[in-house]
């Protein structure tokens, strides 16, 4: 990364291509959030979703359904591990517990980031690691997703020289969290040892399945996919887009309400319901048709390290834009694939690295800044969100732009 200006003296500049720095930046990002959280944590209070955790964590592991409460089973079953670790402190410091193990799991993805022969080449992608933090930090230090980071982007940069690691880490994070199961699908197609990552994901899942069956939990196993097809279309979905614009405008009797059931905040108008049923098949097809790009490309003789991280763009991306859930934090699931690929080549990944920043911001300045007005149908948090969303067609636009060209310009050679 070169950086010029007159306003920064070399030798400062010096400093921040430095392995230390970055780490006094992590330890200076990190704790800027923790003492955020103590104004919370002061009180015996919790941030965010950190409140239903909490109260999850005090009913303990409970194949049962859980009365009226939100039951804990729309997550992965992996989940209610750091749901319950956050705990270890007690109730009235449960958001200190979840902050700390947030801290402990960045450290480490962050050391992986810049060990070795990544101890150069690491350090830009890690200080964008840590500005993307300062406007997504207020989600990634409150729900699952941050759980997630570390363990994508360490199977990321590892899936090359040791595939079948990754796909062990993918396929933990995935139990806790089902967004990585959009960068195992480019694993197994671009690496060389793709039955012995399959092999490792069946594992993991039989093991998850048998505990589950054991503790009494085996109907409860799926929830999390099987109970996602009762929502409707979510506020900050990128297809609400027009039922958000409807609402502002007053069209059809449109308007924008929270889904009491799930917790959540969904648009509603003509055609709308339509929408929500045809999400899934949508969001089927798309990831059907990443993969089929990235075959052909691999067929072409595409680089498969490159592959791979383009590749995993594209579906994770796929998985955002067709998603009729959309959440803020869903932002978070691209960092660890765009922070790979700024590893791998700084100038190839400057576009989506710049397009995520833009992202980010966008989505701060949404979620938590001004998501009241947004909910009442303000136009100008609409036009917010409105460019949020154009960002990430545009994202994924780009990943599949490149997938395409990966498998144009490559010297064709036998598949393995």
């Amino acid at each position: 990364m070169t950086i010029r200006t007159r306003f920064i003296s070399p030798q400062v500049l010096a400093w921040f291509r430095t392995l230390a720095s970055v780490w006094w930046g992590f330890a200076a990002v990190h704790l800027f959030f923790l003492l955020w959280m103590m104004s919370f944590i002061v009180h015996g209070d919790t941030f965010s979703d950190t409140q239903q955790y909490r109260q999850w964590a005090l009913l303990g592991y409970n194949p049962e359904v859980l009365g009226d409460v939100i039951s804990p089973w729309v997550y992965p079953l992996l989940a209610q591990l750091p749901i319950f670790a956050a705990n270890v402190f007690g109730p009235s410091l449960y958001l200190l517990g979840w902050t700390l193990i947030i801290t402990f799991l960045n450290a480490v993805g962050l050391y992986f980031l810049t060990r070795g022969s990544r101890s150069r080449s690491g350090i830009a992608p890690a200080w964008f690691w840590l500005f993307f933090t300062m406007f997504m930090g207020f989600l990634s230090f409150a729900r699952v997703e941050g759980i997630t980071t570390s363990f994508v982007l360490v199977a990321l940069l590892y899936a090359v020289q040791r595939p079948v690691i990754a796909g062990l880490l993918l396929s933990v994070a995935t139990w806790i969290k089902v967004w990585p199961a959009a960068v195992i699908a480019p694993l197994l197609i671009a690496s060389t040892k793709r039955v012995q990552v399959l092999v490792t994901g069946i594992f993991v899942s039989v093991a998850v399945a048998a505990f589950a069956v054991l503790t009494g939990a085996g109907s409860h196993l799926l929830d999390f996919a099987i109970n996602q097809g009762d929502r409707g279309m979510q506020l900050e979905a990128t297809f609400s887009t027009p039922w958000v614009w409807m609402s502002v405008f007053n069209v059809g009797g449109s308007k924008i309400a929270d889904n009491l059931a799930i917790n959540s905040t969904e648009v509603y108008g003509p055609g709308a319901e339509v929408a929500a049923w045809l999400m899934q098949p949508l969001l089927i097809m798309a990831a059907l048709t990443g993969a089929v790009l990235m075959i052909w490309a691999l067929r072409r003789g595409a680089q498969r390290q490159e592959l791979l991280l383009e590749g995993s763009l594209l579906m994770v991306t796929a998985f955002i834009v067709f998603n009729k859930v959309g959440s803020p934090q869903f932002i978070i699931w691209l960092l660890p694939v765009v922070v790979a690929g700024l590893v791998h080549d700084w100038d190839r990944w400057k576009v989506p690295a710049t397009l995520l920043m833009g992202i980010a911001f966008t989505t701060f300045i949404i979620y938590p800044l001004f998501y009241t007005p947004l909910i009442h149908a303000n136009p100008i948090m609409a036009a917010v969100l409105t460019s949020r969303n154009v960002l990430l067609v545009t994202l994924l636009l780009w990943a599949a732009k490149r997938t395409v060209e990966l498998g144009r310009n490559a010297i064709p050679h036998p598949p393995s």
